[in-house]
This record gives C-alpha cells, structure tokens and sequence, in this order.
C-alpha cells in the first residue's frame, strides 16, 4: 500500500520516519554517559615487563700499574667495602670504603683503589651490608684482575660496540648476550667498549621478525619498552644489560675501558639534531636529554662520577706498560653540527674532536714513551656514514668522512692538522680501534694513495656488533688514502644477531718482538681476519 493513499488524518497520527532513529541515538548516549559514570574498565592487552629492580654486579675499570676503579650496583640502599689483596688468600688484605649506594645514584657506587703492585694478580671481594633491617644478610662479590705491568710482558686485550640495537635485545632463546661469553673465556687483561653501550633510542618489543621472517623473542623491562627521557628511563637501559648472566659475569672478570658514542643519548645526535618532528619524545631538548644521558652512562660505568678531571671530561690516557698506552677518544660531546661537512676552513662547525681534546691528545702523544700507543674511537675515520639529508636534500655526515675524495674539508680539517702533527713529531707506532658502523674490517691509510700526504700511514680496525642488527660496509674516503684491506659485513641490512654477523677485535702485543696482532673474530670467536705489525 501506498502510504499516500491513506486519509490525511490517518497519516498525521502515524509516527514520523526519523523518530525511531532518533530514539536509538537518544538511548546510545544515554548508555554511553552512564558508562562513563560507572567507570567500567576496559579490558587491554598489556606486554609483561621483567623486574630490573634488583639487578646488581660489579664491574673493574681503568686499570693502570698501581690504580684500577671499583664499581658495584646494589639492590638496595647499603654500605660497600671493597677489600683487596696481590699476596693471594692468605697474605695481606687493604680494605677501602665506597660511598654508600643510595636511590640517589640508583644504588650504583665505586672507589679507586691506589697501592697496587704492578703486574699483579689482585683478588677482590666487594661486601655490601643493607641499610634497612629488611636487608640485613651480607651481599658478596668477587673477583680477579691484573694490574697493569711496569716490565714488558705479553698484553691481550680486545674492543667492540653496539649492545642490544636495533629491536634485538636480550634473547634466551639464542643465549643472551653470548658473545660477552666468548669473550670472557680469552683471558683478556681488559676490555675496550667503544660506545654505544645502550641503544636508549630504540625500545624493545616481546616478539619482532627478523630479516628472514624468524621470531626474535626479548626480555623486555618497563624502561626499554619507550625512548629514554628521564633519568630514571636513562639508567633503566643500562640495568637491562645486567639482566643478562654473560654480561654481569663479564662484566666481573674483565677490567674495562668504557666511553660512550651516540646512541647513549639519542640516535646520531649533535647540535644539528631537532626531535621537534620526532613524536616519540615529550622532551624536545637535546641538550637536556645529553647531559640526562651523560649523568646516567657515568653512574653506571667504572669511572669516576664526575667524570674526569671532575669536570664530565670523557677523553683520557690510560698507561698499561712500557709497551701499550690507550687514549680514549669522545667522538661525541665536543662536536660541531651534523652538515654536509664541506667547510674549507676551520671554524665551529667542523669541530669533531674539538681544539682542547686535539691539543690534550697530541700532548699526550708527544709526551707517550709506550711502545705502542692505541688510540680508542668511537667512529671510524677513512668511510662514508651519512646523517640523513639537510633542509635543502643535501647529505649530512655522521663522522669525518665527507664522501669528496679530495682536500680535507669540513671535519676532516681537524683530523689533518691531527696527523700532520704526528708526522712532524715523528709519532709512530699508533692504531685506531674503532666501531659504530656493526660489520667488522682492516684498514690502512696510506699518504701515498691519498690526497692528503702529510701524515704517517698507519691502521685502523672496525669491530662490532656485540648485539644489535649488522649492515655495512660503508664506502672508503679517499682524502686521507683509506685502503680497505678486509670487510666482512651482512649483505642484509639490520640483520638479527641470529645471522651471524658479530664481531669483536682482539690484540696481542709480544715482549719480545714488541709485534702487534690484530685479529678480527665472530660471535664464536673464530678469527676472520689477522694483521701483524711490526714496530718502527
């Protein structure tokens, strides 16, 4: 029937099309509002978080012939007292005092212990005692280390990079980070950990793909399932490494030499960064986050608090002999803007280094009567890594490198006057361990084949990662006559640590002949690639 055919009075007594849909938005709301009211929970997935609370260790740190740091993170609030002896277990023992470990350096504390014997064999023991009566039984730790030697004799030592990067952090199911495993098992006088000891910009997930479509399980905590802003979120990353069995028995073995590189803060970062696109972060300033960071990397590192010189000075000389001093580099701290790094004159903006830590280390050189002396980098010089592009599409650069091939320009400036004044002062005999590009290689920098020439050739060697994703190789630089003698690197970028690609470099330096072999090996600790040096 045709609506339209009924009497007009019967018609206006019918109800109107829209009213029924009106009332079903009238009760849809009404419902909405006392559900609101009623503050009926709605039920969400919610990933479980590991405690990190409790994590503790010890670590051992700048060693030297009579001075090495003792560094212990507790679970609570406690008095510490580290106890030492190089007269075995029955001869003498020096007690020394650290600062009481308190929520306010989130239960981290160390103390220099001074005295040592040189190239001695020093045990320890670090004994905590709770503050509060709930934490009144005894925390114990020991460990073994040598001092460094005042005679020649034969050094080991080893260095890489880059923990728990790029979504792949700690994983039972592949054993962790069992490299530091392989690593321990070398009977190393120490280890040099060239940066980016936490990635605090990448935040970890249960369950990621990796490259070949395999399940990668992490161990995930509050504080690495977002970026690192606070300080409490800073020191979270470094407790998750504690997490980890291979990593704090490590960590407990083998003396370290620590610094930081970039991703301690935030991925890449120098005065040119702006997160204000970056929705990640609440915090926008990048000074800030920095000095957050830089708090939080010397809290949990066996260094000095300060930093040294008390002043958050990273850059150091470590003196391990006759035949081997270290100089710790800061790649990052003292560094001009990321930019296209074309500059033909020095100023400002090609700063890497930066004047007072380039005229700390050619003082420190000059003045070196090592053997050999190893310079500790966090980025490698002679190869290209980009920082993205600028407002004009223009390729930034991360590191010395420029990708122009001729003159030094930009940051490449420093470096040169760097190496013309070893050459002028004849300093030879030195090597660079560096890291940060996670795939492995030899190189030689020869003045001959370079377009600089006013410097003496010498080597530098890439190692890395520990755990994190593999990629690589960048392309060399001529300026400086980069040779790349070998390169082993995932032909898949951000590959899992599952594929195999991670590495760590290892040195041996023989009394006799006073010879350097620089051998590069895997995650199992097979020698990929060597080079014997001789001294000049």
């Amino acid at each position: 029937m045709n609506p339209l055919d009924l009497p007009l009075k019967v018609l206006r007594s019918l109800p109107s099309p829209l009213a029924f849909p009106l009332a079903l938005k009238d009760f849809s709301e009404g419902l909405r509002a006392r559900l609101e009211t009623a503050a009926i929970p709605v039920p969400q997935w919610q990933p479980t978080y590991v405690d990190d609370s409790q994590v503790s260790g010890i670590q051992i740190g700048e060693v030297s012939a009579d001075t090495a740091i003792v560094w212990a993170r507790l679970p609570y609030a406690a008095d510490v007292e580290v106890a030492w002896s190089s007269d075995g277990l029955e001869g003498h023992w020096h007690v020394a005092h650290a600062p009481q470990a308190l929520e306010v350096t989130d239960y981290t504390t160390r103390v220099q212990l001074s005295g040592l014997p040189p190239d001695a064999t020093v045990l320890l023991t670090v004994t905590a005692l709770g503050l509060e009566a709930a934490h009144a039984e005894r925390w114990i730790r020991s460990s073994v280390f040598r001092s460094a030697p005042a005679t020649p004799r034969a050094i080991r030592f080893a260095w890489s990079a880059d923990v728990n990067g790029q979504g792949f952090g700690i994983n039972p199911e592949f054993g962790g980070l069992r490299i530091f495993e392989t690593m321990r098992q070398r009977d190393l006088d120490f280890f040099v950990h060239c940066g980016d000891t936490i990635y605090a910009d990448h935040p970890l997930q249960p369950r990621v793909e990796d490259e070949r479509g395999r399940g990668w399980s992490n161990v995930v905590t509050l504080a690495k399932s977002k970026v690192a802003e606070s300080i409490g979120e800073y020191r979270g990353n470094f407790r998750y490494n504690w997490l980890d069995p291979s990593f704090a028995r490590f960590c407990a073995e083998v003396p370290q030499v620590i610094m930081w590189d970039d991703h301690e803060v935030v991925n890449n970062w120098s005065p040119s960064l702006n997160l204000a696109r970056d929705k990640r972060y609440k915090s926008k300033d990048l000074k800030l986050l920095a000095a957050t960071a830089a708090r939080a990397f010397r809290e949990y590192s066996p260094i000095p608090l300060e930093g040294f010189d008390g002043a958050g000075i990273l850059y150091r000389q470590i003196r391990y002999g006759p035949l081997l001093d270290v100089f710790v580099l800061d790649m990052q701290t003292h560094r001009g803007p990321n930019s296209q790094n074309l500059q033909t004159e020095s100023g400002p903006d090609t700063a890497f280094l930066g004047a007072a830590q380039v005229a700390w280390l050619e003082q420190a050189l000059l003045a070196s009567t090592a053997r050999w002396k190893v310079i500790a980098a966090g980025m490698p010089l002679g190869v290209n890594v980009a920082d993205g592009h600028d407002n004009d599409g223009c390729v930034k650069w991360q590191g010395v490198a420029n990708g122009d091939d001729g003159p030094p320009k930009g940051r490449e400036i420093e470096l040169a006057g760097l190496l013309s004044f070893m050459k002028a002062h004849a300093i030879r005999n030195t090597v660079w361990l560096c890291a940060d590009v996670h795939y492995t290689a030899a190189h030689y920098f020869d003045p001959e084949l370079a377009a600089f020439k006013d410097f003496l050739p010498f080597w530098e060697f890439v190692s890395g990662p520990l755990n994190a994703g593999s990629y690589g190789p960048f392309n060399p630089d001529g300026t400086f006559g980069t040779q790349v003698r070998y390169s082993r690197a995932s032909p898949v970028r951000a590959a899992s640590p599952a594929a195999g690609y991670q590495f760590y470099g290892e040195v041996e330096i023989d009394p006799v002949s006073t010879c350097m072999t620089v051998k590069l090996c895997d995650i199992d600790g097979v020698v990929l690639h060597a080079e014997v040096i001789q001294a000049q």
